[in-house]
């Protein structure tokens, strides 16, 4: 019998731990980030100070538990077209999941469309923590979407790899 009820304390215990660690990392860390924060900016080509951009209707989460826990949509009067020629291009981009609660943000949807290419992909801000790009997509149909991005020298960084003469250096 005491068999039983230690492995009945065990498989609760294990479901008790479970359960909060999935409450804190889809709901706890997670704030709201307010629309006059002005987080819609891109770089423009050729590098220099990023540009804020006309924007309405943000919507935005962050979390300090990690560096690439942004995610934001807004809608723009901008096109990809309007964009291409002001703005640096950010190549390989990948949007990452969000939690499901907050809904304009669906990664795989925004996946699509960048492969498509009815979605453009630019720079917002390199190094906007060490090792992490902001980048913000674009569609053909005004709505947009910002998330941040491991660049190479972050990936260096965090696997312990040299970070090489092309990296900045670290604070």
């Amino acid at each position: 019998m005491s068999g039983k009820i230690l492995a009945i304390a065990i498989v609760v215990a294990a479901l008790l731990f479970g359960a909060g660690v999935y409450y804190f990392q889809v709901f706890h860390y997670y704030e709201r980030v307010a629309d006059d924060a002005g987080e819609v900016f891109l770089t423009p080509v050729g590098g220099g100070t990023p540009e804020h951009i006309p924007y309405g209707d943000f919507e935005g989460i962050d979390a300090s538990s990690s560096p690439i826990r942004f995610r934001a949509c807004f809608t723009t009067p901008e096109t990809p077209e309007t964009l291409d020629p002001r703005f640096e291009r950010y190549e390989g981009a990948e949007p990452r999941n969000a939690p499901f609660w907050f809904g304009c943000f669906d990664a795989e949807e925004i996946g699509l469309m960048i492969e498509t290419g009815e979605a453009h992909v630019y720079t917002a801000e390199r190094n906007v923590e060490y090792g992490i790009d902001r980048v913000v997509a674009v569609t053909e149909n005004g709505r947009g979407y910002i998330w941040e991005e491991i660049n190479d020298c972050g990936d260096k960084a965090y696997d312990g790899t040299p970070l090489g003469e092309d990296c900045p250096p670290r604070d």
